[in-house]
């Protein structure tokens, strides 16, 4: 099988690392942008779209640059390796992922453009306080009402909800709390009536927010194709989001271990650099093939998303997912480990790479989580 990327994947590849290394020469600079009033000045975002990195996901004849997964790898690892603040993974991934999928031919054109432009931004809007990694775990209501539905519900932990335009929420139309019929996709506005987003910063310098919805009432065409049978959509949606974190991760850890191996080599003990002695070689070794593994799990994740085999494909992405978290766990504390109290330490570089592998290890389901999924398909399929 060949790996290697065409020309325009290499041009996109360095494109992109380019750009985000410009935005992000340093620490300084991230923390700078932070302050902006949604997390990440405009201007950032702006730069992205230019280069058309939002169109990316999109076909030519939705008005999109007809990218894949391959392209998001290259993008989202990008992401991780210059630890980029704008919504990337919750517009260009979760967001445009259920357009992409479920939208009708109306709700593209009406919205693509705006999307590729940078003008308009999409969030996932699905975790419910109760809900933890059950996606069919939905409490919020989308009740019909004459040519349309009234949402009432809550969500939790939206990325980047402060700077959407656009959610895509998760409501029940019919049936139980957790059955797995009967839950829709909406495209909510951000600022429909009835919608109150209380934002807040994140530990690894991301935004998310509360989202709560009060009788929001919605047209009948803001449903992402039928309205009691999204689950399936969701779920694909959160594959690719899998996807998307397994790059990001593979970018973060790919620079921290780079960060941890220049410092072995230029940290001094006993007249010589700490990087001399065979234990911490083994240890800087340890670490590599934990990337090197995650990155091969996140090129079987590029492979796998769009594979139309359901089953298939979900039993892949968990199973990306579980050695992406054990990776990023891993060359995190390792890192720590290796560079001693600097390590922790916030006016160091490293410890933002730490605090946000950290947090990818819990972003669409932890370890357990996918454990038990990939348990759960095994035992059915010894069962059949």
């Amino acid at each position: 099988m060949d790996f290697d990327l065409n020309e325009d994947q290499s041009l996109l590849r360095d494109s992109v690392e380019r750009l985000a290394a410009d935005l992000y020469p340093s620490l300084e600079s991230r923390q700078a942008r932070l302050k902006a009033p949604l997390g990440f000045p405009a201007e950032g975002w702006a730069a992205f779209s230019e280069l058309g990195v939002t169109g990316l996901p999109f076909s030519d004849e939705d008005g999109g640059l007809g990218g894949g997964p391959v392209e998001t790898m290259l993008v989202m690892e990008a992401v991780g390796r210059n630890l980029v603040v704008e919504p990337l993974l919750a517009s260009l991934v979760l967001g445009s992922t259920a357009l992409r999928l479920g939208g009708s031919a109306a709700q593209k054109a009406r919205l693509v453009p705006d999307l590729v432009s940078g003008d308009l931004r999409l969030t996932l809007a699905h975790t419910e306080r109760q809900s933890r990694y059950d996606l069919a775990d939905v409490a919020t209501t989308a009740r019909r009402s004459g040519d349309g539905f009234v949402l009432s519900g809550a969500k939790s932990v939206v990325p980047n909800a402060d700077a959407a335009g656009l959610m895509v929420v998760s409501a029940r139309v019919s049936g139980e709390r957790r059955d797995a019929k009967g839950i829709g996709l909406f495209l909510v506005p951000a600022d429909a009536a009835g919608v109150a987003i209380e934002a807040y910063p994140t530990q690894d310098g991301g935004r998310a927010a509360e989202v709560s919805l009060s009788e929001v009432p919605l047209p009948d065409d803001a449903a992402l194709g039928d309205p009691e049978a999204g689950l399936p959509l969701l779920e694909r949606v959160v594959e690719h989001g899998i996807a998307g974190l397994a790059a990001e991760a593979v970018g973060s850890m790919d620079a921290l271990h780079t960060l941890t191996v220049e410092y072995l080599k230029t940290r001094k003990q006993f007249g010589v650099s700490v990087g001399s002695f065979q234990a911490l070689q083994h240890r800087a070794v340890d670490m590599l093939i934990q990337l090197e593994q995650a990155r091969s799990m996140a090129l079987y994740a590029a492979m796998m998303v769009d594979t139309p085999d359901a089953a298939a494909r979900a039993a892949a992405l968990s199973a990306v997912k579980v050695q992406i978290n054990k990776a990023c766990r891993y060359v995190g504390q390792e890192a720590v480990q290796l560079h001693g109290g600097i390590g922790m330490t916030l006016e160091y570089i490293g410890a933002h790479h730490f605090k946000r592998l950290a947090m990818i290890e819990y972003q669409l389901g932890d370890t357990a989580h996918h454990l038990r999924r990939i348990t759960q398909d095994a035992n059915g399929l010894l069962a059949a």
